[in-house]
């Protein structure tokens, strides 16, 4: 996961406030210890709030829901309301600076300016075959957009015009990384990671600002979704703690997982992409390596990014079948996973690795073993892929691009530097991805004098 922006605010406020006390004056007496608070073992993080079990109720209160609600009732109203107007929709720039003008001739200090990224940022991508779209998930400006699978490569200066846009505080998305397409409904599921806990569905024809059919509660930081058609359940990622968590497909408000794979012997160290083979009841799931046991101070290590491969029915504290893992892999930061049933190949978005890999075999695979296929290079036009699409009636394959605003097609067996047969862009060809919208810090260098923000 990259990092998140309203966990990284909510430790700032502690951060700040110890800064203002170290800096006070230190009263004239000698150092002493005033109190001892022990915490608790286990922390909860962003709990969710009690509902009244209606669907509709659970809808109205996840569109009202933020981050700081757990603390709105203990916490200075002035400095709530600075860090709600965070998730509320940033005004239009002639507008904000307006406001800005007129508040610095009454004296505030304001900012001169304001920086933020306006495109689209694509974290996932999914195509429904029964309508030709391409389905692209922003989690930028908290939205899906649709496309025409067909649509003409853009000049380098312009853009794709998409069909529809989802997107509003009704539809409650908000930075959403894993999507899937009903194959035969075009219903369309979206997940995300940072502040909401829910998955969102809506109908293939959703356009504008509109409120989902239905909404499932889930964990905190779940990443990417998988579904088994046989059986009707649905997978999802969730980064930390690691897990993958099974519902039923039609699972909605707060109704409780069928099982989940979660422990020690999982080698689920951040979980990521997520993949199905229905025919040999497998599942793939992809990891960083981020291994620690949040329990127990001190057990944090790095391991090799690797993909474990489970029993599809797995459940509880499994051990993986078998995982690929190695350098000869190529496997750096895997994002989005898709298997392909034909011929068994396993497609893996290799998002700093600006690569595409291919494992032939995948239900066999094990070890150290090399992609059979990769595409990258400069001639691909891919820049921090995440998202991966399988379209096996066009024999086509789809990757978004975090770092650029587009969405590539190549052929299904593209192998090395190929240019993209297709590509849609929600910005210009140079667009270089900033990710503003999930900065973790920031500081001024006054020699260069450069603002730094990593992402």
């Amino acid at each position: 996961m990259r990092l998140k922006k309203r966990e990284w605010a909510l430790l700032a406020l502690p951060v700040i406030t110890i800064g203002i006390l170290l800096v006070a004056p230190a009263p004239e007496a000698s150092p002493r210890l005033v109190s001892v608070q022990h915490l608790p073992d286990i922390v909860p993080m962003c709990e969710w709030n009690e509902t009244s079990g209606a669907e509709s109720g659970l809808i109205a209160s996840l569109q009202q829901e933020n981050l700081f609600s757990a603390i709105q009732q203990d916490s200075n109203p002035i400095m709530m309301a600075a860090l709600q107007q965070g998730i509320a929709d940033l005004p239009n720039t002639e507008e904000q600076e307006k406001e800005a003008r007129e508040a610095r001739a009454k004296g505030a200090r304001t900012p001169l300016r304001t920086v933020r990224d306006t495109a689209p940022t694509y974290s996932a991508v999914a195509v429904d075959v029964n309508s030709d779209d391409v389905i692209l998930q922003d989690n930028n400006l908290w939205s899906y957009r649709v496309f025409d699978r067909l649509s003409k490569t853009p000049k380098d200066d312009e853009i794709t015009k998409p069909k529809r846009i989802v997107s509003g505080d009704k539809t409650a998305l908000q930075f959403n990384n894993g999507l899937y397409v009903d194959p035969v409904t075009g219903d369309i599921f979206s997940v995300e990671s940072d502040t909401g806990d829910k998955m969102v569905r809506f109908p293939r024809e959703a356009n504008g600002e509109v409120s989902p059919k239905a909404i499932l509660h889930t964990p905190h930081r779940v990443y990417n979704i998988a579904a088994d058609e046989v059986k009707q359940e649905l997978f999802v990622t969730v980064e930390f703690p690691p897990e993958v968590v099974v519902y039923r497909k039609d699972a909605s408000g707060e109704e409780q997982p069928l099982r989940r794979i979660a422990g020690e012997n999982t080698g689920l160290d951040a979980p990521h992409g997520i993949a199905v083979d229905e025919k040999n009841r497998l599942l793939f799931v992809n990891t960083w390596g981020h291994h620690s046991n949040f329990r127990i101070a001190g057990t944090g290590k790095y391991l090799p990014p690797a993909i474990q491969v489970y029993s599809l029915d797995a459940s509880g504290d499994a051990k993986p079948l078998r995982a690929i893992s190695g350098p000869k892999t190529q496997l750096d930061w895997p994002a989005a996973m898709k298997f392909n049933p034909d011929n068994g190949d396993l497609y893996v978005a290799n998002d700093i690795g600006q690569s595409i890999l291919v494992f032939a075999d995948a239900s066999t695979a094990h070890g150290d073993v090399a992609p059979v296929r990769v595409i990258k290079g400069p001639s691909t036009r891919l820049r921090n892929p995440t998202g991966v699409a399988l379209d096996r009636k066009n024999q086509e394959v789809w990757v978004s691009n975090l770092g650029n605003s587009s969405a590539t097609a190549y052929p299904l067996m593209a192998n090395g530097d190929v240019a993209p047969l297709r590509i849609i862009r929600s910005a210009e060809e140079s667009k270089r991805g900033v990710n503003f919208g999930r900065t973790a810090a920031v500081t001024y260098d006054p020699i260069r004098q450069e603002i730094l923000v990593p992402n």
